[in-house]
């Protein structure tokens, strides 16, 4: 228990010293009138108060990756207890800080827009296609993963195919995200998710305290050691954070800092929304995977029930921990998680969509269209996934890649924007340059990618990672020199 302690530890101090100075960094303007004032459309653009803000923020961002991800993850043992908070300090809570504070200063623009402002138009018509894809993606698999943890775990129907309760489940999951994209995000969004977060705040806390209540043995970093302890061997590097992505660092994030921003009403408030809250997301992150690896350490469940069955993990943890009352909760909390970032990345992926081929937001019959073309094309990619054979696995690796590929383009917009802004940016080039490794050697190596070995994959994704940093770093010391970048 000494090394999830203090990688608690890590995880609070630091956020409280790197976010601080963070905010500094960005010397919010108390004075200034945000989008969500000067923009007010009644739509996208609607002032919330900084509380309601925050959570959903966090209900935004911590979909099932925090809980199915870190359960995963600690199969390479402890050091996932210190791994998890630096990365969540340093990549995930600054990456997320910096792309709403930046979104909130250039109009509420999302990402795409703001790629293409600090990255420009060909960096741009890559992204753009990547981040429409990702949010497909995202859509697609928090509706399965939900809908599959409450036929299972809730009314104990069967998920091994497409039966009726499936159907059914799915059908009522899409038609709460067609009004969550289509409605004024205060009407719906802004209403239900204070109950969601209840539900959210009551599961995690009951995991954490589980923990300690229930005497849930956990390996310490010494007893194990750093070398990788992975039982179906796989590599820590790069498998390690492309599995926990959601609890460390997810290019995902910066897709919902910026739909926030239309609703932030001071700058001020950005530290507790954005930084603080992807802290709370690591919280998620470690109580979850304390719980896996105590579960597997009192034989209540197997290395193999981690790296196969993680979401029937989730059923054994809660229950164990919590009884059928508190484990239904759990559980519940778990489902909101997905639900609650499915509706957010499908509500993007519109607005992405409207903003590239210039469709009028105000106009109802054009967000119907739009909204009403994306989710024939989700139901078929989940007809496909849920009928096929290897269908969601393919699906998920495919997610899980692109989701830290988002990531490296968002730190090189950050990048760009410290730069201007004389700012220190290495701060974003670091973790940018990581990730890009980490993605090169994954799609190098991985069966979905080009099959090298990991020996030339570790090899060329250096090249890679070098190529990244040095091109941030030229291109960006050009455009502003010559653009007029805020």
């Amino acid at each position: 228990m000494i090394t999830f302690i203090i990688g608690l530890i890590i995880l609070i101090v630091g956020a409280a010293v790197y976010g601080s100075f963070c905010e500094r960094m960005m010397k919010p303007n108390t004075n200034a009138k945000t989008p969500a004032i000067k923009l007010r459309d009644g739509v996208d653009y609607v002032p919330m108060n900084k509380y309601k803000n925050c959570l959903i923020e966090l209900l935004n961002i911590a979909g099932t990756g925090p809980v199915l991800g870190p359960i995963q993850g600690i199969l390479f043992g402890p050091i996932a207890f210190i791994t998890i908070p630096i990365g969540c300090v340093i990549g995930g809570a600054f990456h997320d800080y910096m792309s709403g504070m930046i979104s909130i200063r250039n109009n509420g623009e999302q990402m795409p827009a703001l790629v293409k402002r600090f990255l420009g138009g060909g960096v741009y018509k890559v992204y753009n296609v990547f981040v429409c894809f990702l949010m497909l993606l995202v859509g697609v698999v928090f509706i399965y993963t939900p809908g599959d943890l409450f036929v299972a775990q809730i009314i104990k129907g069967d998920v091994s195919t497409l039966t009726n309760e499936v159907v059914m489940v799915y059908a009522v999951i899409l038609l709460y995200y067609l009004l969550a994209t289509l409605l004024p995000i205060d009407k719906i969004i802004g209403r239900v998710y204070p109950i969601f977060g209840a539900i959210l705040l009551l599961s995690a806390i009951g995991i954490f305290f589980g923990l300690f209540i229930n005497g849930y043995p956990l390996t310490e970093v010494w007893e194990s050691g750093i070398a990788n302890v992975h039982p179906y061997g796989e590599n820590f590097i790069p498998i390690f954070f492309i599995t926990v992505a959601c609890g460390i660092t997810s290019g995902f994030h910066s897709t919902q800092a910026t739909i926030i921003a239309r609703s932030v009403t001071n700058e001020k408030h950005g530290r507790l929304i954005y930084y603080n809250t992807m802290i709370a997301e690591g919280f998620i992150a470690m109580s979850w995977a304390g719980a896996a690896m105590g579960a597997v350490n009192a034989d209540l469940a197997t290395n193999e029930n981690l790296f196969k069955q993680a979401a029937v993990v989730v059923g054994i943890i809660a229950q164990n921990m919590l009884g059928n009352v508190g484990g239904m909760i759990a559980v519940l909390g778990v489902i909101v998680l997905a639900i609650t970032s499915g509706d957010t990345a499908l509500r993007s992926l519109r607005l992405m969509l409207a903003d590239a081929l210039h469709i009028d937001n105000k106009k109802r019959i054009n967000v119907l269209i739009l909204a009403l073309t994306i989710f024939s094309i989700v139901a078929i990619v989940l007809y496909y996934a849920k009928t096929d054979k290897s269908g969601f696995a393919l699906l998920w690796r495919y997610f899980s890649w692109a989701n830290e590929t988002i990531a490296v383009f968002a730190f090189a917009m950050i990048a760009v924007y410290m730069m201007k802004n004389n700012m220190p940016y290495l701060m974003a080039i670091i973790p940018g340059t990581f990730y890009m490794y980490m993605i090169s050697t994954y799609i190098l190596h991985a069966p979905i990618g080009f099959g090298l070995s990991y020996t030339m994959s570790y090899i060329l994704a250096a090249v890679c990672a070098a190529a990244y940093a040095g091109s941030v770093v030229k291109f960006g010391k050009s455009l502003t020199s010559s653009r007029n970048l805020r």
